[in-house]
């Protein structure tokens, strides 16, 4: 009995000895490798990156070059535009004892936008995170995570890391265009401050719900839009944000000593068109790069804002010459920027024919409001920030809406099919309105606050002096006494 019992302990033992060598055995076998993609997947990704489409598992996660070379350039471009661009085209504009005050600004929202951006700025407007149609997410704080694998809710082969730096440089120059309704009677440290709370308060939310996957009002992208309104590359959160607030803020400051009584001529046309032609080059970036892609709606931007921008510059001289018997120089640079402005939202949606169309509007309508609302209502609107780009923006906006086309955009099919070429335009209304309140709103908020906390002007001894000397201890220009 004892040996019988012996006997199938031993068997037991054994039979439990082999069932753990067999489980073993198969908690080690490693899983199944991912299977290869095949010649046809390969194809397939192949031509998915001429498209700029899906280029499904063969090439998920990795860039393609010529898409991410065409934005680095476009993202050296748009930095361009500010600096040394707008530091030059304002710098010319104002009195030489200011010259430089208005480069410090550019350089100083340059700095402080970028650290904004990396800490949060980048996430609260292209994450997710927070589910939300107002402000993005979380997720990419610091930009973690923001490395050279695409953010597929963008592109499918621009690395979000080259993406990222792509949009701060449309937050870094946003808040600069600011300065020129402003200039010659703001404190640096007034401005510094101010932009910091404007950034989070106008700029974060509406770059959002204009772009933003989740946007409020993304009608390309998101089908849950509340406004399905369009914007190519900025006509309302670039422009009509900036030229409205500039405004706001020139109200709220005052007009300069000696305004409407000491003359103010720009002290230096020609850095202005310099200036003006940094940013024309400059601009490519801005609107083509919007494409996020170097494809066949880039490429047609590209056509539109150049004939756009030739042709206001031109419009408005030749208004100049049928009013004052004489074309100015400055009248073809504003002008071109008023054609690049009006152009911005418009320029991946319409044929060619229409961006001469609009060029046109874009020379006539800024030139009304930069020589004559401003003399009936004598604010002083220092470098005409509020004519050309809050109106130009705001027409630019408005007219999208009525020349948008999806024979030049397939994308308009995606989600705004039934009303491209119909109710489109009431969508931008819409848009048009939203940006307005949110912008003036804010700007009035944040200005008081401001001024409480730290003053808006100089003093008026410091004003007299300028701003190079009493803000920054240097001067733009120093004139040797005659022997």
């Amino acid at each position: 009995m004892n040996t019988m019992l012996h006997r199938l302990l031993r068997l037991t033992a054994c039979a439990g000895l082999a069932l753990l060598a067999v489980a073993s055995a198969w908690a080690q076998t490693p899983e199944a490798a991912p299977t290869a993609p095949t010649d046809h997947e390969r194809l397939a990704a192949l031509e998915a990156y001429i498209n700029n489409t899906d280029p499904g598992k063969a090439l998920a996660g990795v860039a393609g070059p010529g898409h991410n070379g065409w934005m680095m350039t476009s993202t050296a471009l748009v930095l361009f535009m500010t600096l040394p661009g707008l530091a030059l085209f304002y710098g010319g504009l104002v009195r030489t004892k200011n010259v430089l005050s208005v480069m410090a600004q550019c350089l100083g929202i340059a700095g402080l936008v970028t650290i904004l951006w990396w800490a949060f700025g980048y996430s609260l407007v292209f994450g997710k995170s927070f589910n939300s149609s107002f402000l993005g997410g979380s997720e990419f704080f610091f930009l973690k995570g923001v490395d050279s694998a695409p953010n597929t809710d963008y592109s499918y082969w621009v690395s979000q890391n080259v993406f990222a730096m792509y949009q701060l440089m449309f937050a870094i120059i946003t808040p600069a265009l600011i300065v020129g309704a402003i200039a010659e009677r703001l404190k640096f440290s007034a401005l510094m401050l101010f932009v910091t709370v404007w950034m989070f308060a106008v700029y974060f939310p509406l770059a959002h719900m204009v772009w933003g996957v989740t946007g409020y009002m993304n009608g390309v992208w998101n089908a849950g839009a509340a406004i399905k309104a369009i914007d190519f590359a900025g006509g309302t959160v670039v422009h009509m944000s900036s030229g409205w607030s500039a405004l706001i803020l020139c109200l709220i400051l005052g007009p300069r000593l000696g305004f409407g009584k000491t003359p103010m001529p720009p002290h230096s046309l020609v850095l202005c068109m310099v200036g003006t032609g940094m940013l024309w080059v400059g601009w490519y970036g801005f609107n083509a790069g919007s494409a996020v892609a170097a494809d066949g709606i880039a490429a047609n931007a590209f056509t539109t804002t150049t004939l756009a921008t030739a042709v206001a510059s031109f419009t408005w001289a030749a208004l100049e010459y049928m009013v004052r018997g004489k074309a100015s120089v400055l009248g073809f640079c504003s002008g071109a920027v008023g054609g690049l402005v009006v152009v911005t939202p418009a320029c991946g949606f319409i044929t060619p024919t229409s961006s001469v169309l609009l060029g046109v509007l874009a020379g006539a309508v800024p030139f009304f409001a930069c020589t004559k609302l401003k003399g009936w209502f004598k604010y002083d609107d220092a470098l005409d920030t509020f004519g050309v780009h809050a109106v130009g923006g705001t027409l630019g906006a408005f007219i999208t809406g009525i020349f948008a086309t999806a024979s030049v955009n397939g994308n308009l099919n995606t989600n705004l099919k039934d009303i491209v070429g119909h109710t489109l335009w009431l969508e931008q209304l819409k848009a048009i309105g939203l940006t307005l309140v949110l912008s003036i709103a804010s700007t009035v908020i944040i200005a008081y606050i401001v001024k409480a906390l730290v003053g808006l002007r100089p003093t008026p001894e410091a004003e007299q002096e300028g701003l190079d000397l009493s803000d920054h201890g240097e001067e733009g220009y120093i004139f040797e006494p005659k022997s």
